[in-house]
């Protein structure tokens, strides 16, 4: 075993240097260019030592048959020019699949997740219908072992090649070759077009951006429109980073009306590293808000209505080393009790209804680890503690909270932490739940649904409402960012929304749907704010005008 692992390691740094010293030329021919990724260092999580020890030991006990190879490479056939994945990319993800179950019964559900939690499976999504999980091809014998005959047959595969679309999600320029003529080359840049619309002509939305430019693009926004936007830090990330945001909005002038407390809508990213549309999102809304001051007659009013405040990533360490180490990893960077094992999930870091009983959220190597006590996710603790001070210092009243995410296409309302207590103002969140659904399907016909975040987990949804029964879940559902600003801050109306898509690829969203994607997003959060102004009846029309619809229809006429 020891023996094996070394040669493992021995292995794996090999093929990191080999990257490294590949890459490396890249920055010298474009010395605009911020760092880009090399993959460095060490390899992800799923090919650690410690997961190696993990895999082989549940081999062991359960008596796979395995042969040694996961896949084999052959790294002098792999281009920088080419589409093939780079070396590090396929001794990381190269054996890995994404499998997707139907769960039918509560036994099933209870079964998987106490198969989850044993071999420490990463679950990427769950809801009342089904749950997606990806797994080493290798542990996929070990997994059956633990589920009853029923799960067996009841799987779709989602991803084949998980390798290959990591390497798709990337910036055409990341692994591109050096040696390659660029007649129009496409570097990243915060500059912004002068185009009227925010469409695939702006370079900053063709691909996904790292951290290194997001923070320059903010500047230039501040500085390109200072009339109504300022740039501001909720706080300090558990690395160092600042946690940047834009505030934009008109505060009124008129000195013979009392300004009361500022409404303030907050739309936040990013508090899963990997969960890269949400930060493109979020910087997609802010740029659409900014841009459209004094040419849309109903967005200037919602700029001079309400502060917003966009936060393109709560989690700037993850982030970043999603872009350096690691594609998948969705925790924030800090240090837990085990050292092997880093990251504390901000979205379950929260004081309200924390909870510390479930296997996931008091495993430090779970990717739904909670951490050792309430709030003590760095990031989360900043950003409640922005939040507050917000409220009682800063003549600040939080009217709205949007929490973006992906992927699943839903739209969550509280409570998360439980499906036995029904939240005081169910009807107003399930009003507007439904407006904001119905604002995205007019934008491009696309579907999202409505429920509570704690029907995320599977459920008998077919039932009527009084005979649903929820299922265990597949990770903890406790101290929400969600929940904390409903119940914490007495946020009305707060949101969690899922984004694209409903599995296809995942966290891995090519880049083409970021514009699509934020189209969507915007729609919705326009229609937060006209119905948070009392304007129930708006909706979207299809050139992006807003139509007011007649509260009085006519007779034989439905809304």
């Amino acid at each position: 075993m020891r023996s094996w692992c070394v040669l493992g390691f021995v292995l794996s740094t090999y093929l990191s240097l080999f990257a490294a010293a590949a890459y490396a030329p890249i920055a010298a021919q474009y010395p605009q260019l911020p760092s880009l990724p090399t993959f460095p260092q060490q390899p992800s999580r799923t090919r650690s030592i410690f997961s190696r020890f993990r895999d082989s030991l549940i081999r062991s006990i359960w008596s796979v048959d395995y042969d040694g190879k996961v896949q084999s490479t052959e790294t002098r056939g792999i281009s920088l020019g080419s589409n093939t994945p780079p070396p590090t990319v396929l001794a990381s993800y190269g054996g890995d699949v994404v499998l997707r179950f139907n769960i039918s019964s509560a036994e099933e559900a209870s079964a998987l997740a106490e198969a989850i939690n044993v071999l420490f499976l990463d679950v990427w999504e769950f809801n009342s219908d089904w749950v997606d999980i990806r797994l080493s091809k290798d542990v996929v014998p070990s997994l059956f072992g633990l589920l009853p005959p029923s799960l067996h047959q009841a799987h779709t595969p989602l991803m084949h090649d998980l390798a290959q679309a990591i390497f798709e999600s990337y910036p055409s320029l990341t692994f591109d070759d050096p040696l390659r003529s660029h007649d129009s080359p496409r570097p990243f840049s915060p500059v912004l077009q002068t185009s009227e619309s925010t469409d695939q002509t702006n370079i900053f939305f063709r691909d996904y951006q790292p951290l290194s430019v997001i923070i320059p693009w903010m500047r230039l926004l501040r500085s390109l429109f200072p009339t109504h936007v300022r740039m501001i830090d909720i706080g300090v990330s558990y690395e160092g980073r600042n946690i940047p945001a834009l505030r934009v909005g008109v505060h009124p002038t008129n000195s013979d009306k009392p300004s009361g407390p500022r409404k303030t809508i907050i739309v936040a990213g990013g508090s899963h590293a990997r969960e890269w549309i949400s930060t493109s999102t979020v910087n997609y809304v802010a740029y659409s808000f900014i841009t459209a001051y004094g040419k849309s007659r109903e967005m200037t009013r919602l700029l001079e209505e309400f502060d917003w405040v966009f936060i393109p990533t709560l989690n700037p360490d993850g982030y970043v080393y999603t872009w350096e180490n690691d594609r998948l990893w969705r925790k924030n960077r800090q240090q837990t009790s085990l050292r092997f094992c880093k990251g504390v999930d901000l979205d379950h870091s929260y004081d309200f209804e924390w909870d510390h009983e479930s296997h996931s959220a008091n495993n430090p190597c779970s990717e739904s680890f909670a951490g050792e006590a309430p709030f003590q996710g760095v990031e989360a603790r900043r950003f409640a503690s922005w939040a507050r001070n917000e409220t009682q210092n800063g003549n600040v009243s939080i009217v709205g909270f949007v929490d973006l995410h992906s992927y699943s296409q839903q739209i969550l309302y509280p409570y998360a932490y439980t499906c036995t207590v029904a939240p005081p103002t169910l009807e107003n969140l399930e009003e507007l739940a439904i407006g904001l659904a119905k604002a995205i399907r007019v934008t491009d016909g696309e579907n999202y649904g409505v429920t509570a975040a704690c029907e995320g987990s599977v459920t008998n949804a077919d039932e009527p409402s009084a005979q649903k029964r929820v299922f265990p879940r597949m990770e903890s559902s406790g101290g929400s960012a969600l929940d904390w600003f409903y119940h914490e801050l007495n946020v009305k109306y707060s949101f969690q929304i899922k984004l694209r898509d409903t599995g296809s690829y995942g966290f891995l969203l090519p880049s083409k749907n970021i514009v699509p994607t934020g189209k969507e997003a915007l729609s919705a959060i326009k229609y937060m704010g006209h119905f948070l102004l009392g304007n129930k009846g708006i909706e979207m029309g299809k050139g992006g005008e807003e139509m007011r619809v007649q509260k009085t229809l006519k007779p034989g006429t439905s809304r």
